[in-house]
């Protein structure tokens, strides 16, 4: 160090040195340089038009108002204190923002540098100013792609996309971007033109901007765009161009709706993909002064053609979603039924991964004697394959309650059914895993039995407002096969609701399916079911189980049982003798008039007579009961003995003298047939109560 504070130099430039380096070093155009005295006037610079057009200087200029005009204020604002000796010598800013005399954006580098001589007396400044704007723009177009790579595609929600590819582009590149896209693409279709107009209708599928809300008087999210003006430019769109206007000194008639208040300069370019234009890409710079050039229109076109291969993506999976859903929807009964046994309310709500539609699903099957069978299944797997699949398990579930088989038994039969299940040529298994809640409710008896194939168990809602899940031993899923099935039994008090569901509904963004199931039990006592209607509280408790994103189908089936009222039902024993069979008429034809059903004694005798007498001479000996059961609509006769012989309709022939007993019961009922308990049988028939018809047309001659 020397005396006064000062560095030493570390060379000594020779004198012959000191003229051609300075000439050389305010020659070159890399970087302005801008000498200034103690006044702040410049008395050198390199800063011409030639060399520097966007920044300009010249000698004499003040350099406080040079860097003002630049929009620099800060540098500006600290040149006079860069001037006192006790301050740093050197003062540096990277990339301020600037603006050119023509508005254009400038990103530039400045660094204020103090000149003194040895003795510490400050001759002046010397100013640096590196433009980096096109640095800057490459780098920004750089993220662009690269983001553009990230996030776009990533979903495959046509809507999420078009939505994402807007936000990209601002505030990087644009004030407003829209995303356009055909009607028939949001719906999974190829675009389609217009016969009429020659243009792809379309609707404003995505929006950004700076503010907070998109203005209301352009056309809004969601809307359908007006038909463009007939220009070539936007013509040549349809077969891939880009439309670049770099100044909109008018805006058409038409534009009106469509481009922002105040927009100087457009860039469009089409989602051209597989020889179609699914819609468009609209930038605007309102408050951005410099208009869009040939680089923002390659970069718009790179990204586009990622993005369109990507809005394709999503068309394609929204249309195979649709199908999915279309079929899976037609194979669901109705949401609401309600029988004599039950009122019911059921829904289903497909997932919104991108893993595709599952395989849930819900029944209500009515079964003989006015009892109700309640079903939900949940196949494995996503998409088509599963909901075909489970469009084959609901068929034969129902083919096998038909049959009117206990619930464990059932169970084991469609387990059989699923192990046989093709396997595809590729070698890949179908979605054959599933699982699947049996349930079937008696109102006569008030009892309900179940059973489950890897199930989560039901819950019940007591008539004195108490939720609990039953007790139930769940079996293997579906197509695992070697272990039986047990049964659960329980009475359900008049005004008891039944609750069966798939793990959607419990399986929260935590995956705690025990947290799942009491938030359920919590909202099921909270629900106020005894006073509400059972879909306003199946809705709800859909809505507060499946806030956001749902990973996994969701299905729900609300039953609200009613108990048959005891004197709607008679029953008596009568022990394996031939002469009982009269008594049996006797009283069943005093029961009918005390229901005011006398229309029905002739019928009811004959179908009485005949089973009472098939049950005596085929029963094993042991005894047998007769049951009366009163519907709403309907008559159940019902005989029950201790054989398990199947009973079979036949033709009698004409010299014949028996055979047409069953013949008899199914031409004078609704409907008849039989079903089977541990031990024992029961063949039941069903009469409509209805004023009295003419029974002679038995088609016996």
């Amino acid at each position: 160090m020397t005396e006064d504070g000062h560095g030493a130099s570390d060379f000594e430039l020779p004198a012959e040195w000191t003229v051609p380096l300075a000439h050389a070093v305010f020659d070159q155009g890399a970087m302005l340089l801008a000498a200034v005295d103690a006044d702040l006037r410049i008395i050198a610079t390199n800063a011409s038009v030639e060399l520097f057009p966007r920044t300009p200087m010249s000698r004499g200029d003040d350099m406080r108002a040079a860097l003002t005009r630049l929009g620099l204020d800060q540098p500006a604002s600290a040149l006079v204190g860069a001037l006192s000796p006790t301050g740093p010598a050197l003062r540096a800013w990277q990339l301020l923002p600037a603006r050119a005399a023509d508005g254009t954006l400038l990103h530039l580098g400045v660094g204020i540098l103090r000149v003194e001589r040895t003795t510490g007396h400050t001759l002046g400044l010397l100013v640096t100013m590196n433009d980096t704007t096109e640095l800057v723009r490459a780098e920004t177009r750089f993220d662009v792609v690269r983001e553009a790579s990230e996030s776009i595609g990533a979903s495959l929600d046509v809507a999420e996309t078009a939505r994402q590819l807007a936000d990209l582009f601002v505030p990087r590149l644009a004030d407003f971007a829209a995303v356009h896209l055909a009607e028939s693409v949001l719906a999974g279709e190829e675009p389609a033109v217009d016969p009429a107009t020659g243009y792809t209708s379309e609707v404003r599928a995505g929006v950004a901007h700076p503010g907070e809300a998109w203005p209301a008087a352009l056309v809004q999210v969601g809307e359908r765009l007006p038909v463009p003006p007939d220009m070539p430019a936007i013509r040549a769109m349809e077969s891939g161009a880009t439309l670049l206007i770099p100044r909109l000194d008018v805006l058409p008639a038409d534009a009106v709706g469509v481009v922002p208040d105040n927009a100087h300069s457009l860039l469009a370019v089409p989602l051209f993909a597989r020889g179609h234009a699914l819609g468009s890409v609209q930038l605007w710079r309102t408050e951005r002064r410099e208009p869009f050039d040939e680089g923002d229109a390659r970069l718009l076109e790179e990204v586009a053609s990622r993005a369109a291969l990507s809005v394709d993506n999503a068309r394609r999976y929204t249309r195979e979603r649709n199908v999915a859903l279309a079929l899976q929807r037609s194979l669901l009964p109705e949401e609401g039924t309600d029988e004599p046994a039950a009122e019911t309310f059921a829904a289903y709500l497909p997932t919104s991964s991108s893993a595709g539609i599952g395989g849930d699903w819900y029944d209500m099957i009515p079964l003989s004697s006015l009892r109700l069978a309640f079903v939900v299944g949940d196949v494995a797997g996503h998409g088509l394959q599963a909901s075909a699949t489970m469009g084959r398990l609901r068929t034969a579930v129902q083919a096998l309650a038909d049959m009117d088989l206990p619930p464990d038994e059932l169970l084991a039969h469609v387990d059989d059914l699923v192990q046989r299940f093709p396997i595809r040529p590729s070698g890949a298994a179908e979605a054959t895993g599933a699982t699947c809640l049996y349930a079937e409710y008696d109102p006569v008896t008030g009892r309900c039995r179940m059973a489950s194939a890897g199930h989560p168990p039901p819950a019940v809602l007591g008539p004195d407002g108490r939720a609990r899940f039953v007790e139930l031993t769940a079996g293997p899923p579906l197509g695992v096969g070697g272990m039986p099935f047990e049964i659960a039994e329980l009475d359900l008090a008049p005004g008891s609701v039944l609750l069966l569901y798939s793990d959607g509904l419990v399986s929260g963004p935590d995956h705690d399916l025990a947290a799942g199931m009491r938030r359920l039990l919590d909202r099921l006592e909270h629900s106020d079911l005894a006073h509400r209607d059972l879909d306003k509280v199946g809705r709800e408790l859909l809505d507060a189980a499946t806030t956001g994103a749902r990973e996994d189908d969701t299905t729900l089936l609300l039953a609200r049982v009613r108990p048959l009222p005891e004197q709607d039902s008679v029953v008596w024993e009568l022990p394996a003798d031939p002469e009982q069979v009269a008594r049996a008429r006797e009283s069943s034809t005093a029961q009918l008039a005390v229901w005011g059903l006398e229309h029905l004694v002739f019928t009811t005798e004959l179908v009485v007579s005949e089973l009472v007498t098939n049950a005596i001479r085929y029963g094993e000996h042991g005894p047998v009961t007769l049951r009366l059961v009163r519907g709403r609509d309907v008559l159940i006769c019902e005989v029950s003995d201790a054989g398990n012989t199947q009973p079979r309709l036949r033709r009698a022939r004409s010299t014949d003298e028996g055979g047409r007993g069953l013949f008899l019961v199914a031409q004078l009922t609704r409907r008849w047939g039989s079903r089977y308990q541990q031990s024992g049988k029961t063949i039941w028939a069903e009469q409509e109560i209805s004023p009295a018809t003419d029974v002679w047309d038995l088609g016996l001659d």
